[in-house]
């Protein structure tokens, strides 16, 4: 389930590959084993708190001790609380200035380190959290690092432990980069699962039986990875909601300098009704689930409408993963590369929503979990 507010809160459930995702050996730990380690989980993105939340509940489950951090920015916090996942806030956003970013890293890391001294973890799992791969790469404490955009960025001579990434992107996207993991379908079928819809979300954003329901996200100014070209697309998304009749737009901005700007450009299609910001914290799974339609900037709630069969265009101008990539290629998601595309392919109609959500199986999360216990049993055998 994707996120908020002002979310980041994404997509399908792919199975790239028909190959067992863990041969047996991997997962072959004891209880005594998992009850004497501890796993430090750190949430340094919204998209980052769905994903975690059920692998979270599987290591507990499984007899791991979890310790959990959050950075207090883009409603991490707020969506934590939501899902009910316990944790510590620690640290914040810098800002968009890459020298700001840097700072911002090295800062972060520095408060981390007192909480990680004192508890001690096996092993540090984020996905990209840059803040934690230096901690723990200070502290000495073996670290995994999940992607699922192989074009990110990472820190530029520090590497992870292992990386883990969905089957999708395949070894030769990535070429020599370390010990890596592989694991089903994308990061979305890890906790799409377990969505249950509640239509008391029509009731509380005041949506109507003759609304067209449009989720719209922003493009993510403040990532590396940002081209203005989505900020144009944008524009002339807003044209064509402008234009339309009966549409309905929930806006989620990812953060409220991008929302007072949006306002100021837009401002008469707020005054109207016709775009809302949610005044709190909602089910992003739940949203996009009763929307007609999905358009972002992003990567993450796109692949969350894939996998929940909602029509979903990409406004993302960045250079496209694999993941989007083959889900355009199953028609799953139409990429928004032009002005001209607005009209040409977004359609504003409503959709009908099949009883049955049909959100697919277990084995992402299973596969991934099984990978923790086996990089727990490898490091534990590198120290001893």
């Amino acid at each position: 389930m994707k996120l908020i507010r002002r979310s980041a809160s994404a997509d399908l459930m792919v199975e790239a590959r028909t190959t067992p995702a863990v041969p047996p050996m991997e997962a072959s730990a004891g209880v005594g084993f998992r009850a004497s380690k501890k796993i430090w989980v750190d949430l340094d993105n919204s998209p980052h708190v769905p994903f975690f939340a059920p692998i979270i509940d599987e290591l507990q489950n499984r007899g791991f001790s979890v310790l959990v951090t959050a950075r207090d920015c883009f409603q991490v916090c707020d969506l934590a609380n939501l899902l009910k996942v316990q944790h510590k806030a620690i640290g914040r956003h810098y800002g968009k200035h890459r020298l700001f970013k840097i700072v911002g890293v090295c800062v972060r890391s520095m408060q981390l380190a007192p909480t990680v001294f004192r508890e001690k973890p096996d092993l540090a799992i984020s996905h990209g959290s840059r803040s934690q791969l230096l901690a723990s790469a200070l502290l000495r404490v073996p670290s995994i690092v999940i992607f699922d955009y192989e074009f990110a960025k990472g820190l530029e001579y520090l590497r992870p432990t292992w990386l883990m990434a969905p089957e999708v992107i395949g070894q030769e996207a990535l070429g020599a980069k370390g010990k890596i993991k592989f694991y089903p379908g994308i990061k979305e079928d890890v906790y799409v699962p377990r969505f249950r819809p509640d239509s008391s979300i029509f009731s509380d954003l005041g949506i109507t039986a003759h609304d067209v329901v449009v989720t719209l996200r922003p493009p993510a100014t403040e990532a590396h990875y940002h081209n203005p070209e989505s900020e144009v697309l944008l524009d002339a998304v807003f044209g064509l909601i402008r234009d339309t009749p009966n549409v309905k737009v929930i806006l989620l901005p990812r953060n409220r300098n991008q929302e007072l700007a949006i306002r100021r450009s837009w401002s008469s299609l707020f005054d109207c009704g016709k775009v809302m910001v949610p005044e709190r914290v909602v089910d992003g799974l739940n949203l996009i689930w009763h929307s007609d339609l999905v358009i972002s900037g992003g990567g993450t709630m796109n692949r969350e409408a894939a996998a929940l069969g909602v029509p979903v265009y990409s406004i993302f101008r960045g250079k496209p993963g694999a993941v989007d990539r083959f889900l355009a290629q199953e028609g799953r998601l139409v990429f928004i590369e032009a002005a001209g595309d607005v009209r040409q392919k977004i359609i504003c109609k409503p959709r009908p929503r099949p009883a049955d959500t049909q959100t697919g199986n277990s084995r992402a999360l299973d596969a991934i979990v099984d990978h923790v216990e086996f990089v727990l049993g490898q490091s534990s055998g590198e120290r001893s």
